[in-house]
């Protein structure tokens, strides 16, 4: 109880010497301010962009291989004119992925084409319309709010039916229910059977904002825009090993390269294309913004910690009297330290407090697709490196207030 009562009166008056010298203290922590501001800003926007991300490659489905005419590549100059010549994938060579494929789990076509007019009655948008085969549900995440998914027949036989997303929901068909409802895509009536749930916007917007897009059968889709000749996209979804996943790497390129007939000197002219890829890339970009969140920060952290120990060195200076009369009146060793070492650590944390403060009111900006939240885990790591900043460069006039001498310190003026 005595240990407590002593650490409860040094925070005492370590909060009482930091009130007497508002101005001073205010300009002491400035330094560990903007350093916490500037790491866990960096932290909590790298944060937001990877769970952002991470649920628009979600959309893209895991354990998913697309076979497209342009591959992904990151870094480097993009050689657009050596897969500029590649055939597009077709709806034959899905027809015989399907057929052949023994590691796949589900074979599907799809196409898009953004900036598609949709309408009814007066209310009318411009949206992207996306052709699916059946199977798409099992390789991207369709979540439904009203309504159904596709059936079969109705993919088999093309017919004009459609799954919108809230967006266009709530544009087509404002205060009531679009299930069962009539619309034109591009002129052409369909009847609604789904409405998505909302996501929002993405940063990558790989496929369109999904509340913005219209999905149909494929089959109505290739001759919606047949004379516009949609690309074709052909997803694969595998077992849920690498094993699995390199096994139908190969299984696919030997049906195609069979298919369109390639010797074996000549390179695929198709690309395979995983998400991991990008996620492999675009988690370097986060590790490099890290390191300079923690590069920044940190040097204002370094300026805010010779801040506080000159701000501890002054005010040991200023009650070197009442340590000499504490000491006196039996004070111990530690009790001083301990004074001087709650002041600093106190200090840095209202910096700190401050810095997070100002993320937290960053949280509110409108960022576009960007929805910050500062998490518990980064409000932690904030509020424990200040503390361990003005732990270590409260340490030094805190022991050095700990050894003064009382007659000396009393006599001092």
């Amino acid at each position: 109880m005595k240990v407590v009562r002593q650490i409860i009166e040094s925070l005492r008056f370590a909060w009482q010497s930091l009130r007497s010298n508002l101005l001073r203290t205010t300009l002491s922590l400035l330094g560990v301010t903007i350093g916490i501001f500037a790491i866990i800003a960096v932290f909590t926007i790298v944060d937001s962009l990877q769970r952002n991300i991470k649920d628009t490659l979600g959309g893209l489905g895991s354990n998913v291989i697309y076979v497209q005419k342009w591959p992904f590549e990151f870094g480097g100059e993009y050689r657009w004119w050596k897969y500029f010549q590649r055939p597009e994938a077709s709806y034959n060579e899905y027809r015989l992925l399907s057929e052949r494929l023994e590691n796949a789990q589900a074979v599907v076509a799809m196409g898009g084409r953004g900036g598609v007019t949709v309408k009814n009655g007066s209310n009318s948008l411009k949206a992207r319309v996306s052709g699916v085969t059946f199977d798409y549900n099992k390789i991207s995440d369709v979540p439904i709010a009203q309504g159904r998914y596709f059936a079969p027949q109705e993919v088999e036989s093309s017919r004009n039916v459609v799954i919108i997303g809230s967006e266009v929901a709530e544009t087509l068909f404002p205060m009531q229910s679009a299930v069962g409802q009539s619309m034109q895509i591009a002129g052409i009536k369909f009847v609604v059977i789904g409405v998505g749930e909302k996501k929002g916007a993405s940063i990558l917007e790989i496929n369109g904002n999904p509340d913005l897009r219209c999905i149909i059968p494929y089959g109505t889709f290739a001759k919606l825009f047949a004379s516009k000749q949609p690309s074709l996209t052909i997803a694969v979804k595998g077992y849920e090993t690498d094993a699995g996943l390199e096994n139908l790497e190969g299984e696919i390129k030997g049906v195609l390269r069979a298919r369109r007939s390639l010797r074996p000197v000549q390179e695929d002219n198709f690309a395979i294309n995983r998400p991991e890829a990008l996620a492999k890339f675009i988690s370097g970009i986060f590790a490099v913004l890290t390191i300079a969140g923690w590069f920044i920060g940190g040097f204002s952290m370094l300026v805010g910690g010779f801040g506080i120990a000159n701000i501890m060195f002054v005010s040991v200076k200023e009650r070197t009297n009442i340590i000499g009369i504490q000491k006196s009146l039996g004070a111990k060793n530690y009790v001083i330290l301990l004074q001087f070492l709650f002041e600093a650590v106190l200090l840095a944390v209202v910096g700190g407090l401050v810095g997070i403060g100002l993320v937290y009111l960053m949280s509110f900006m409108n960022l576009g697709s960007l929805d910050i939240q500062l998490s518990t885990g980064n409000i932690v790591l904030g509020l424990g490196v200040s503390g361990t900043i003005g732990m270590l460069f409260g340490i030094l006039p805190a022991a050095l207030a700990a050894r003064m001498n009382p007659v000396d310190a009393i006599r001092s003026k």
